[in-house]
């Protein structure tokens, strides 16, 4: 156990420190460990179109929850391309189905959208079928470029659970945290990149700490997971993403940039870290000032909700 999470048991109550160390000798983490590591052999791509289709009306649905507006999705070009959006919205990320409702509404179901997901999620029994079906898979590169290869468009979240946890301060940031693997992958496969930027996902559950020490302390890098986020659910109060909440009816708005294309650097420019900085701090640039604009023109996405519909 590191010096940083001994300290911090150090500071949390006996009794809370007592449960943890019960529920770890559960060996809980490692049995999820093992379940992950076996559903991560299986084939990464299981999209099936039939089961999307009965889907995409509760997408749909659950959309219109959060009155998502999915603006500009006829300015992403033929797949294949890559699709680079900021994460919000915790373990929920409500504007992830808005786009995903709105890509098949206007792309239909023979041009799939694939995704990567969070590793541990495959090994949740469930979990695990319900996102093979609707195309995420794996978070690696090698997935994420097969699928590219077989001419399909990929949505892709640099940030991953960094940025989806961060803090309610930084709701309004894009948070890539220096991750560059993405602009490599577009590099070497020659694909457009498309930003696709979301407001309004971070006020549907209150994040207020990304709880990265305490994540060592409990060993969660056997999941693959660098935090233990601590929230603000209904009708929990203060819990964590293993029990989920009703997430807040905030407005969320997604605005599909216009596609950026690096092909001038050729593949060779993914070996080149001037190059991979350049991009980086292009697309970030643009992410940030189209997300400080969307929060300008709705500063308060789930007050304005009330405000709405009481007026």
């Amino acid at each position: 156990m590191s010096d940083k999470a001994n300290s911090l048991e150090q500071k949390l109550p006996p009794s809370v420190v007592k449960a943890m160390r019960s529920f770890m000798q559960t060996g809980f983490w490692n049995k999820w460990a093992e379940a992950t590591e076996t559903a991560l052999q299986e084939p990464a791509r299981q999209f099936d179109p039939e089961f999307m289709r009965k889907l995409v009306p509760k997408m749909e649905a659950f959309s219109r929850y959060f009155s998502a507006e999915v603006r500009g999705m006829d300015r992403v070009p033929p797949s294949p391309a890559l699709l680079i959006g900021n994460h919000s919205g915790g373990i929920i990320t409500p504007d992830t189905s808005a786009v995903y409702a709105a890509w098949y509404g206007a792309r239909g179901f023979d041009d799939p959208l694939m995704g990567l997901a969070f590793d541990g999620v495959y090994g949740v029994p469930g979990w695990r079928e319900l996102m093979q079906k609707i195309g995420q898979m794996p978070a690696s590169m090698d997935n994420a470029e097969a699928a590219l290869h077989d001419g399909c468009s990929v949505l892709l979240y640099p940030g991953g659970s960094y940025e989806v946890f961060r803090p309610w301060k930084d709701r309004n940031r894009v948070v890539f945290n220096g991750r560059k693997g993405f602009i490599r992958l577009a590099l070497q496969a020659g694909v457009p990149v498309v930003p696709v930027v979301g407001h309004g996902g971070h006020e549907t559950t209150i994040v207020l700490a990304r709880g990265e020490r305490f994540a060592k302390l409990l060993g969660l890098d056997r999941v693959r997971m660098d935090g233990a986020p601590l929230l603000f659910q209904l009708p929990w109060g203060i819990s964590s993403p293993a029990l989920p909440g009703v997430p807040l009816p905030a407005k969320i708005t997604v605005q599909v940039c216009e596609p950026l294309d690096w092909g001038r650097f050729g593949s060779e420019g993914a070996d080149d870290p001037e190059v991979l900085e350049q991009c980086y701090q292009e697309i970030t640039s643009i992410m940030q000032v189209t997300l400080d604009t969307l929060a300008i023109e709705n500063p308060r996405p789930l007050v304005s909700r009330f405000l709405r519909r009481k007026g």
